[in-house]
């Protein structure tokens, strides 16, 4: 069939490995093995593969490739592998041998020795091949057939003996056809004849079957049976390559095909039920985030009413108890005992302690008064703002949640030592029935202490009332015709002497005197304290009474920025949980955007697959039912 003497041949056994003949577009021959990919020239082949000169390397699992010109071998450029075997007898490993060379073939030759019949080892091969290939096709040439020519008398019988032998193991032992076509794959040959024939014919020399001799007997017909099996093995070739090779890809492709068609079903079908998951989850995730954000809205709304009420409520609270703290001054200062010396030093530092004593004496009033009802109520509160926070928050954010912290103190800075600072006392002696304490016990100390110590100050007068400027302006006119001349207080004594008497006159005079004689004698430190108490009470309290409002209102500012920071602290959570929401709606929107992305390409797919159904349908339709 290679129109030329390539693979070893000859008596015995003669092939030692496996030979691949494969056609390449190259002019010349080369054949490489499996232990280097170095060309060697085809004339080694007998050295490699040879069973007489084989190489100790190459066993017979081993493989020969030979590189065969295409254009000295039509059957070659179909891209036809032709494969020689080393023979069915030499070695045990059959199997191995058929997964390793044999599962791929298309068409199986078995070339036997027609002067003996079909053997047992050759029978093992095949049944092994067809466990492994269903129905292989399988071809049985009994070469060497010349040699017939020496017993005429016997040739028909031996050949019927040949025929019916290998009709009986390929249609009832393999059954790989039926028992009408098993004689057309039987074919009785000389293989020496045919090559030594197309050889001369090469040459340009006569058929004769034999080199350098003349046509042996019945060579035509021999000729005629090795070109129909040539024609035969070229049409099954053919055939194999579209049933073998085509149809059980076509077969292969149905499979896939409707497994991708099932994987496609299942994929859209798991993909709209998890889309119908995801959908009705954003819905919720959605609905939960408007309830949230429609909550802390009117929430919000609640807490600063709230906040302001109790806002309001507490600087009304604190002003009350700082106004009755106020009328309790008196009290907060004569509690207060301490070393009183009329000197410079000793007073301040007596002042600066009273001071000290007073405001911590008011701090501690305020806030047994208030400060247990302001927690109390600011502790509501957080209890409320938390309690309807809470539903509003995710999971994950909800754990985070602390209980509303008790700590925080309500503060009093009354500022007593800044009120204060401009208190100056004046624990001189003053007589009861004097002038100065006359004008004072009817106009007032202060009142009374401008009219006489600045009578002529014309702009402090134009800073007071109508009223107390009357006041002042007869007791200043009094004070200054006092000062004038003695002469006046003698008229004056006169009068009265001449009115009532000089005895009477005496004795009021005497009881005069001695009111101040004991006035001025009993005027001790203790009576300068009492009298720089009750100044400093007089003080405080018009000073106190001015700030009462200012205390209330940053008692108040206290509780709105810890209940305003509170809620902040809340509000922000729900801000998490809002963020949280509004990731998780994303990513459910994107995961439904990538299950419809699944959908439309498993339909793709899945309409692919049926368009290849279609083709596959009409292909088989058109080649391999043909076939």
């Amino acid at each position: 069939m290679l129109r030329d003497r390539v693979l070893p041949s000859g008596i015995g056994h003669t092939t030692n490995c496996f030979l691949r003949v494969e056609g390449t577009d190259a002019d010349e021959a080369y054949l490489t093995t499996e232990a280097s990919s170095d060309r060697r020239s085809v004339t080694t082949v007998n050295q490699l593969a040879h069973a007489l000169h084989m190489v100790p390397t190459l066993d017979s699992g081993s493989l020969v490739k030979v590189m065969w010109p295409k254009s000295r071998c039509a059957l070659l450029r179909d891209d036809l592998v032709l494969m020689d075997s080393p023979g069915t007898d030499v070695t045990l490993e059959l199997d191995s041998w058929i997964d390793k060379f044999c599962l791929d073939a298309d068409v199986f030759v078995l070339v036997g020795n027609a002067e003996s019949t079909l053997m047992n080892t050759e029978k093992l091969f095949f049944h092994k091949v067809s466990e492994r290939i269903s129905k292989p096709n399988i071809f049985i040439l009994h070469n060497r057939w010349d040699a017939s020519v020496s017993e005429p008398e016997y040739i028909e019988e031996v050949r019927k003996q040949h025929l019916d032998r290998c009709v009986s193991f390929l249609a009832e032992e393999l059954k790989v056809v039926s028992l009408d076509e098993a004689p057309g794959r039987i074919f009785f040959v000389s293989a020496k004849e045919v090559l030594s024939s197309r050889m001369q014919r090469a040459q340009g020399m006569p058929e004769t079957g034999e080199t350098g001799g003349a046509l042996a007997e019945g060579f035509h017909e021999r000729l005629r049976e090795f070109q129909m099996f040539e024609r035969t093995f070229e049409e099954f070739i053919s055939q194999s390559a579209v049933k073998t090779k085509f149809e059980q890809h076509t077969v292969t492709a149905w499979q896939i095909t409707e497994a991708i068609k099932a994987v496609m079903d299942a994929i859209n079908i798991a993909s709209a039920n998890r889309k119908i998951c995801c959908l009705e989850e954003r819905e919720d995730q959605r609905d939960r985030l408007d309830f949230v954000r429609g909550q802390i809205n009117r929430l919000t709304a609640n807490v600063k009413e709230r906040i302001k009420t109790l806002s309001d409520d507490v600087s009304a609270k604190v002003a009350t108890a700082l106004t009755d703290q106020i009328r309790s001054l008196p009290i907060l200062v004569e509690e207060f005992r301490a070393d009183f010396n009329p000197t410079q030093e000793t007073l301040e530092l007596y002042k600066t302690k009273l001071l000290q004593h007073v405001e911590e004496r008011l701090v501690v009033g305020l806030s047994h008064r208030c400060s247990a009802a302001v927690l109390r109520d600011i502790t509501e509160i957080r209890r409320h703002m938390i309690d309807s926070v809470a539903p509003l928050l995710s999971p994950s954010v909800h754990d985070q949640l602390s209980a509303p912290c008790a700590s925080f103190d309500l503060t009093y800075d009354l500022g007593l030592v800044a009120l204060c600072a401009d208190f100056h006392e004046n624990i001189e002696f003053q007589f009861s029935l004097g002038w100065t304490a006359l004008v004072a016990r009817f106009i007032g100390a202060s009142n009374a202490k401008r009219a006489l110590g600045a009578a002529g100050d014309t702009r402090l007068q134009e800073t007071s009332s109508f009223k107390d400027d009357v006041v002042i302006s007869i007791a200043t006119g009094l004070s200054s015709v006092s000062s004038r001349a003695s002469v006046t207080v003698m008229v004056i004594g006169g009068v009265v002497w001449r009115s009532v008497g000089w005895r009477l006159l005496a004795v009021s005079l005497s009881l005069y005197g001695l009111l101040y004689l004991y006035e001025k004698v009993t005027w001790t430190d203790g009576s300068r304290e009492r009298a720089l108490k009750q100044q400093f009470v007089e003080h405080a309290a018009r000073r106190l009474r001015a700030v009462v409002p200012a205390a209330g209102s940053a008692c108040s500012q206290q509780v709105h920025k810890e209940l305003a920071s509170t809620f902040s602290r809340l509000a922000q959570r729900v801000d998490l949980s809002e963020a949280e929401l509004e990731g998780s709606i994303r990513q459910l929107s994107f995961r439904i955007q990538r299950l419809e992305n699944i959908q439309r390409r498993s339909k793709a797919f899945r309409n692919r697959a049926t368009e290849l159904e279609t083709q596959l349908e009409a292909f088989s339709i058109q080649y391999l039912q043909e076939v």
